[in-house]
């Protein structure tokens, strides 16, 4: 078997579980769970109040490292522009079936909205951050393994997926929240999330 297909055997399986669990994040966003508390040793953290897509998204920069560090910079521009697309067509599709009128006799439409009904702004918002958090996370994991040699994955991994995460976090919080919300509160905003 040639070397070139041997290197790529799993890309398009590990793409399509890349786009879908991005998807199902998009879905299950809209709903604040309680974590916690969380004990570690003697201290106790929480209970703390987050998004359903904090449980399944942090995982997407995961794929993204793999595509970068296993398959290259090429592989993980691909699959970051299909999970773009993708969530693009969840978002207008649910947007066209919203619209449509309900069947006689369904009475699940409201829920049905409420699950699919994402606002405009936080649409834009969610999809800017992906595209720019996801490439932000695929450039620094691709510029650390050259600055360090191909050596220490653990350090590009973290470090790139916490440069992937803050871009995601300022920008969804700023294009969700700007000019609705004081500077100041912003700010809390962008720190809670961030710590």
């Amino acid at each position: 078997m040639p070397a070139a297909t041997r290197s790529f055997k799993y890309l398009d399986a590990l793409t399509t579980a890349f786009v879908v669990i991005l998807l199902v994040s998009n879905l299950v966003a809209q709903k604040v769970c309680l974590l916690g508390p969380l004990r570690l040793g003697g201290f106790s953290l929480g209970p703390f109040a987050v998004s359903g897509a904090v449980l399944l998204f942090p995982v997407t920069y995961i794929f993204g490292d793999v595509f970068t560090e296993v398959y290259g910079f090429a592989a993980s521009r691909r699959a970051i522009w299909l999970g773009f697309f993708g969530t693009a067509l969840l978002y207008v599709m649910g947007a066209v079936v919203i619209s449509l009128p309900a069947a006689p006799g369904w009475q699940n439409q409201q829920a049905f909205a409420t699950v699919f009904g994402f606002i405009p702004r936080i649409l834009a918002a969610s999809l800017i951050a992906f595209w720019a958090g996801e490439f932000a996370n695929s450039y620094t994991m691709a510029r650390l393994k050259l600055f360090t040699n191909g050596r220490r994955l653990w350090t590009r991994t973290i470090g790139s997926t916490v440069v992937g995460q803050a871009v995601d976090t300022v920008l969804v919080i700023v294009l969700t929240f700007g000019g609705i919300y004081p500077v100041r509160t912003l700010l809390k905003l962008l720190l809670r999330a961030i710590l």
